[in-house]
């Protein structure tokens, strides 16, 4: 069983300053400044997310951990437009990606994946527990009240967005992390927003919280092979990296599948595949010590036993 509770170093909700960069005309990632700085240190980093400027109003894409953070979005919106806030996305459940939602305008159009808002639905007071429990107290998320969504995307939905001389995508990819994780493209620059699939650039890894190994595989081979060569992505706890970046996520998952599927068919435990497979190739993220040995390896190790 994974434990979820592990207490794992993370970011102060309290002391996080955002900016943002200009992707394309109304195009605009937002992330914390410290991000380019952290990203090769495989350093744990806040969330990163972005919004899109139309002719009609703006799209927010994630709201952030607390009041704090989501005004500091709605700083760096109001720093280049004056339109309305007309929708919000949330690419998941998390909290540091949808607890600001309560903080929006009340005529915001929230868009949330449908599995997204049954886990809130049902898990939300065990859900700020976690989350005060890995960020601390008084870093805003005591008050949290669950703002679940308007519009709900299907699983494997893909919805468009008419900003107005802008259309936005949200689609469902598959399972990527939480089963209810949904990307933003945007077709004329060539950007997309993945949250916590992609957490960022090498030597980041991606988070089996969940489990569903193969699942997550497939899903970022999908998007991979979705994109163009020139595109942009902004990941979910990054600054802005490129399409060749998803590489190094995938390149992982494959080793790890490889390693796992191998020691099963020798009949190894769980505790010998652990210590087995160090994938020391892999070893530069600062979370890799409790990643990869303790949530990783083993949610693979149970998918792949299922399958045996």
């Amino acid at each position: 069983m994974i434990d979820k509770n592990i207490n794992e170093p993370v970011w102060d909700g309290n002391t996080v300053v955002l900016m943002s960069e200009g992707l394309a005309d109304g195009v605009y990632a937002y992330y914390p400044n410290d991000a380019k700085d952290k990203t090769p240190q495989g350093l744990p980093i806040a969330t990163s997310g972005g919004f899109i400027i139309g002719e009609r109003g703006v799209l927010v894409i994630d709201t952030m951990l607390n009041q704090r953070l989501l005004e500091q979005v709605l700083e760096l919106v109001r720093s280049v437009t004056d339109l309305p806030i007309r929708y919000a996305i949330n690419t998941s459940y998390h909290g540091d990606h949808s607890y600001g939602n309560m903080y929006l305008p009340a005529d915001t159009t929230i868009i949330q994946h449908m599995q997204t808002k049954a886990y809130v639905d049902d898990h939300f007071k065990a859900d700020t527990e976690f989350m005060i429990a890995n960020f601390g107290k008084g870093r805003g998320i005591e008050e949290i009240v669950p703002r679940t969504g308007d519009i709900l995307v299907n699983p494997g939905g893909h919805l468009h967005l008419d900003l107005g001389g802008k259309i936005v995508e949200v689609i469902d990819f598959g399972f990527a992390q939480t089963g209810g994780d949904l990307f933003i493209w945007e077709p004329e620059s060539h950007v997309i927003w993945t949250g916590n699939p992609i957490a960022t650039a090498q030597p980041a890894l991606p988070w089996l919280l969940d489990g569903h190994l193969l699942e997550t595989l497939v899903t970022l081979q999908r998007v991979f092979e979705f994109l163009p060569p020139d595109a942009r992505v902004v990941p979910g706890h990054g600054p802005v990296i490129g399409r060749e970046d998803i590489t190094w996520h995938i390149d992982y998952l494959r080793a790890v599948k490889k390693g796992v599927q191998q020691a099963i068919d020798e009949g190894l435990s769980l505790e010998q595949t652990v210590e087995r497979l160090t994938l020391p190739e892999f070893s530069g993220y600062a979370l890799f010590g409790w990643v990869h040995p303790h949530l990783n390896v083993p949610a693979a190790y149970k998918d792949l036993t299922q399958l045996s």
